[in-house]
C-alpha cells in the first residue's frame, strides 16, 4: 500500500509516437492485476494506428484528441472515458493547443504493440511479450 505524488514518478518517452510521454503510476510490482499509466501528448502529437494484445480502459484528464477505434473516428475530451478492446486497431491525434492527457488501465499481462500497415519481419517498431506497462499505450 502506498500514496505518492505523480511528480515523483519517472517520465518516459514513447518510442512509437510523436510528442508523447508516459508515467507508470502503479506497475506490476505494486498492483498484481492491473497497471495504471498516465499518458501526455503534446499539441501536434499522436500515436499511429496500432494494435495491442491487452484491452485499455482510459479516463481523459485534459485536452482533446481525435481517437480512431476500429472503424470509428471519435473525439475525446476531459472527463470522457474510452474503452479499447484487445486487438482492435486504434490511434490518437491531439486537437487544439493544449496537451491531451489520460489515465490508462491495462491488465498486467504480456502485451505486443504492432503498428498497423507494417509487417512482422522486423519493419514494425513493436515490442513482443512485454508487460503492458512497457512501450505503447
Amino acid at each position: 500500500m502506498f500514496v505518492r505524488s505523480v511528480s515523483n514518478v519517472p517520465v518516459e518517452g514513447v518510442p512509437v509516437g510523436a510528442g508523447i510521454t508516459k508515467q507508470v503510476l502503479i506497475g506490476p510490482d505494486q498492483g498484481p492485476n492491473f497497471a495504471l499509466r498516465k499518458f501526455s501528448m503534446q499539441p501536434g502529437g499522436g500515436m499511429p494506428l496500432h494494435t495491442n494484445t491487452v484491452e485499455h480502459e482510459q479516463y481523459v484528464l485534459g485536452g482533446r484528441a481525435r481517437v480512431v477505434i476500429g472503424d470509428e473516428v471519435l473525439e475525446a475530451k476531459a472527463d470522457d472515458v474510452v474503452f479499447i478492446p484487445k486487438g482492435v486497431p486504434h490511434s490518437y491525434q491531439t486537437l487544439g493547443n493544449e496537451p491531451f492527457e489520460f489515465l490508462c488501465i491495462v491488465p498486467n499481462l504480456p502485451d505486443k504493440t504492432v503498428i498497423v500497415g507494417l509487417d512482422d519481419r522486423g519493419d514494425s517498431p513493436h515490442l513482443e511479450h512485454v508487460p503492458a506497462t512497457g512501450a505503447g499505450d
